[in-house]
């Protein structure tokens, strides 16, 4: 499968991040991280180490708009921008259940475990808790789910998930947070499986102009059975 370009210009790449792939993983794994590096190597003609910088993560089951920098300065500023919460970031989500009213936050404290790739919700005045706020609205109610549009304030370690599934709203085919609906190819290794859940679009400020930069992701096959 070739690299989804959705945007190239200069040193910003946004890329249509496919499921079941790491952002970025040790020696050895693939990644989304040698997608691009093979991207650059094949265009540019290039032997030999180069710079590509990782901006942001995207969760391996999860799918979308993910922003690469080609040299330190424009990832630098990039990155200050998620930092800073000046990045838009709007996701697609269809969850378990019928999720009431039709708009509305969700504020919670979320506590990464340690050593695991995986988030709790835990009460207002514990420690270890980061504030985590998204909004959603429904696009649409499905036979048995719910289809969301989520604009996060925040950007914690699997945040839409913990929150979703903290309501009883786990998202479709995330069986790490309790789903029990399917979505997508059932693969043999479960670490390839996909979620639905889609990074839809990006919007942020080019590194190099003063300019907004919008960017929307298609959605994957998965997508067709919900989406009519």
């Amino acid at each position: 499968m070739p690299l989804e370009v959705l945007y190239d210009d200069g040193p910003v790449l946004v890329v249509n991040k496919r499921p079941g792939l790491l952002t970025q993983a040790p020696s050895g794994i693939d990644s989304l991280e040698l997608w691009v590096r093979d991207f650059y190597r094949r265009r540019e003609q290039i032997e030999g180490k180069f710079y590509v910088g990782i901006v942001h993560r995207l969760d391996r089951p999860v799918t979308g708009a993910i922003v690469f920098g080609r040299h330190a300065r424009a990832t630098q500023r990039l990155a200050r921008q998620f930092q800073e919460r000046t990045v838009s970031k709007t996701y697609w989500a269809l969850v378990e259940g019928r999720v009431e009213p039709d708009e509305g936050t969700w504020r919670d404290h979320l506590h990464k475990r340690h050593g695991m790739a995986q988030a709790i919700v835990v009460p207002d005045d514990d420690p270890r808790g980061k504030h985590a706020v998204l909004h959603y609205a429904v696009r649409e109610r499905l036979e048995g789910a719910t289809w969301l549009e989520i604009t996060l304030e925040t950007g914690r370690t699997h945040q839409i998930r913990v929150q979703a599934a903290s309501r009883g709203h786990a998202v479709l085919g995330d069986s790490q947070y309790g789903a029990t609906m399917r979505f997508g190819e059932q693969t043999a290794d479960e670490r390839d499986r996909q979620i639905a859940l889609h990074a839809r679009q990006l919007a942020f400020r080019h590194p190099m102009r003063e300019e907004t930069v919008t960017v929307t992701a298609p959605l994957g096959p998965a997508w067709s059975e919900w989406a009519g």
